[in-house]
């Protein structure tokens, strides 16, 4: 048995460190989505219903109702809600993530990313710091009409024009830059503008979106973490379906619980209720205002970017907290848990050690370590933008579900 699991967790890790993303598009998410239709919003996490969403997710569906144009105010966005006329199904059940409450309707422009390795390709929705928090005002709103009308296109424009635009090679060197592709994906988006600025103007952008769109790369600097999270998730699903793995494919959560796949163990999701975030603040808020852990954004972790690069990202620190000490044990904790290290993915702060790759449920439990996962804060209710940042560590209760189950299905005792 030890043979069959080592075998098909070099597997799972295998995939995930061949992987080759690229860039293929940027296109509205009902043309590119599989199964996204009609009145549906996908979310963020495992399943859940109206009832259960946190305050942070209710407002980012009110948001997005309100963006397709599905109701005219707040109130009525919330009675259709309410009413079930909105369906509503997680991002990782139709081969896409979003960061925070993660909302994706069909009109949304997402990035589209294929592992040219694999095949394997996924979606997610671009980042910023109002709606996706659970923020629907007018202001919240704008941001998303503003990447419909000029970024998204302006972009889609440049890599037509190039192709599509490698990732591999500008992931590698942001994290020898100091990025741990998460919370900070800074070298990352200046790495990405820098390709996309030549290829926009060799696609003939007109002057006035280009240059609305060169500010947006300048200075949103968590751009490029809807590519890292695209990347990891066409890695991830190439990484799933391998019999007798223990390797997982996904950490999500939803503000209401934390949940896991595993490869060997198919689509089931193993949860425990999401954690507190231990983090700072911004001006005006606390730890009172604060949600549970949200968001699909811990799929980077979970192939071995984030809080399993920390060591390697100290300028993080002044948005999360802690020391740099801190993160370097972090990083080597990370390393008890995970089956392998990155061949490509280094971090020069630890001797350039490969990345942590391949968490592994066994290993978890016999260590008592879990993951630890960098991440923003949103606020308990519905109508507030980002009001902090942290880090959180993954219920462990989630891993021993699904080593119970495990052992289940493969007769173990």
């Amino acid at each position: 048995m030890r043979e069959r699991i080592e075998a098909a967790n070099a597997q799972a890790v295998g995939r995930i460190t061949s992987a080759d993303p690229v860039l293929i598009d940027i296109a509205p998410a009902g043309e590119v989505i599989p199964g996204l239709v009609g009145r549906m919003i996908l979310h963020s996490g495992p399943p859940v219903g109206w009832s259960r969403m946190c305050g942070a997710q209710r407002g980012a569906c009110i948001g997005m109702v309100l963006f397709e144009g599905w109701a005219k105010n707040p109130a009525e966005a919330e009675q259709l809600l309410a009413s079930g006329a909105i369906t509503l199904e997680p991002n990782h059940h139709h081969q896409a993530v979003g960061p925070m409450a993660g909302t994706i309707t069909r009109s949304l422009p997402v990035f589209v990313v294929k592992d040219t390795a694999s095949g394997s390709r996924a979606c997610c929705r671009q980042v910023e710091g109002r709606q996706q928090f659970g923020d629907y005002s007018d202001e919240a709103l704008d941001g998303l009409r503003r990447w419909r009308d000029v970024w998204a296109p302006s972009l889609r424009q440049g890599i037509q024009q190039k192709g599509g635009v490698t990732l591999r090679p500008i992931i590698a060197k942001a994290l020898q830059m100091g990025d741990e592709l998460h919370n900070r994906p800074v070298a990352a988006t200046t790495l990405f503008a820098d390709v996309m600025a030549l290829a926009m103007v060799e696609a003939g952008v007109s002057k006035n979106n280009l240059l609305a769109t060169l500010a947006h790369l300048t200075y949103n600097e968590f751009f490029f973490l809807g590519l890292s999270m695209a990347s990891a998730k066409a890695f991830c699903d190439a990484a799933a379906g391998i019999a007798y793995s223990t390797v997982v494919t996904a950490m999500a959560r939803n503000g209401t619980e934390f949940g896991i796949r595993v490869s060997g163990l198919g689509d089931e999701w193993y949860t425990a209720p999401a954690p507190r975030i231990d983090g700072l603040y911004l001006t005006g808020y606390s730890a009172d205002d604060a949600g549970l852990d949200m968001g699909d954004s811990a799929i980077t972790e979970t192939v071995g970017w984030g809080g399993f690069v920390l060591g390697g990202a100290p300028g993080i620190l002044s948005l999360i907290g802690g020391t740099s000490e801190q993160a370097m044990q972090i990083s080597r904790d990370m390393g008890e848990i995970t089956v392998a290290t990155h061949p490509t993915y280094r971090i020069p702060a630890l001797g350039f050690v490969g990345a942590p790759v391949g968490i592994d449920i066994v290993k978890v439990m016999r260590s008592g370590i879990v993951p630890v996962i960098d991440t923003a804060i949103a606020h308990k209710d519905p109508g507030y933008p980002k009001i902090g940042a942290g880090m959180v560590r993954a219920p462990s209760e989630c891993f021993e579900k699904a080593l119970q189950a495990y052992a289940r299905r493969y007769g173990l005792s």
